[in-house]
């Protein structure tokens, strides 16, 4: 599964970016506007909601202000636009305007009838049907055809093929964190079949190097670290944690297992070394240990780091 993420992430960003150009969608063009120019006012937090109006959420009183594919009949559009002090919207004290840009995209969305349609993540993904492209001969696969249409909108020709020399280089770099050796590069060069360019990949995804490149992200966003980060930055022993990342690189864990035994690998039921390391994640945060500090703020601190 791990070894598929990628090319799932790559067919999902391309999609998402095609897409982008022929209908705008409200969780990824609008919302993020609204977000930031709108939500300190009409969003969740009820201690600063004006009017108990609320544009986060698509609740009756934000869709009666849209009026789906007629913006020139839309409150929505009339408040973002109009020249009245009183009734523009975001109001001039906010220090919150939308730009020309954000408005006409706003617009937009209204006009192609203003659907919501929530957050992808929680959307059953579904094929996408292939984009019309110049010189279809071009495409060897599903995902040259998005990467083509791109090309062809942005009037840019594809570069041409890589030669062996450039591409086991890249692939390395980009799989392992390394430069091929010289015996992977005279192994590939002297490979004249027609899965060459294959089994060399193969070759590199069952490196073990593979793992510590992959994992290098993950420890990131983590907050992996052999000191506290705090104070005095004391040492602390986490390297087991480290390889247990590499491992689960290495040996294609699943996502879920992965993420369940991060979280809370020393609850459950099977619980054994290695998940009880796993759980280690939750001791990535850093850690103060100074004499003065508040204990119930650190607390809080820990929990917001984690969750972040």
């Amino acid at each position: 599964m791990w070894k598929s993420i990628l090319s799932i992430l790559l067919v999902v960003a391309l999609c998402q970016s095609v897409s982008a150009r022929s209908k705008l969608n409200y969780d990824r063009d609008i919302r993020p506007i609204l977000s930031e120019t709108c939500f300190a006012c009409h969003g969740p937090d009820e201690q600063t909601r004006q009017a108990e109006f609320r544009l986060d959420i698509a609740n009756d009183h934000f869709i009666a202000l849209l009026s789906p594919g007629d913006p020139d009949d839309s409150e929505l559009a009339q408040r973002i636009v109009t020249d009245d002090d009183n009734l523009r919207m975001p109001p001039m004290d906010s220090k919150k305007q939308l730009t020309s840009a954000q408005i006409e995209m706003i617009k937009q969305w209204i006009k192609e009838g203003a659907q919501i349609e929530g957050h992808w993540a929680w959307n059953a993904p579904s094929k996408a049907a292939l984009p019309r492209i110049q010189n279809k001969r071009w495409a060897r696969n599903a995902i040259d055809y998005f990467i083509k249409e791109q090309l062809d909108g942005q009037k840019m020709r594809p570069s041409a093929q890589a030669n062996k020399l450039t591409l086991i280089r890249r692939v390395s770099l980009d799989v392992r964190g390394l430069p091929p050796s010289p015996q992977e590069v005279n192994q590939f060069l002297e490979d004249e079949s027609t899965a060459a360019y294959e089994s060399m990949v193969e070759r590199m995804l069952s490196s073990k190097h593979y793992g510590e490149r992959m994992a290098q992200d993950w420890l990131d966003l983590s907050r992996y670290g052999d000191t506290n980060g705090y104070h005095a930055d004391s040492h602390r022993d986490m390297w087991l944690y480290r390889d247990y990342v590499i491992n689960a690189f290495n040996s294609n864990k699943p996502y879920d297992r992965f993420m369940i035994e991060n979280v809370a690998g020393d609850l459950l039921a099977d619980a054994n070394q290695e998940t009880r390391i796993a759980s280690g994640f939750n001791r990535n945060v850093t850690f103060n240990e100074e004499g003065g500090a508040d204990p119930d703020e650190f607390y809080v601190a820990y929990a917001i780091d984690r969750a972040n």
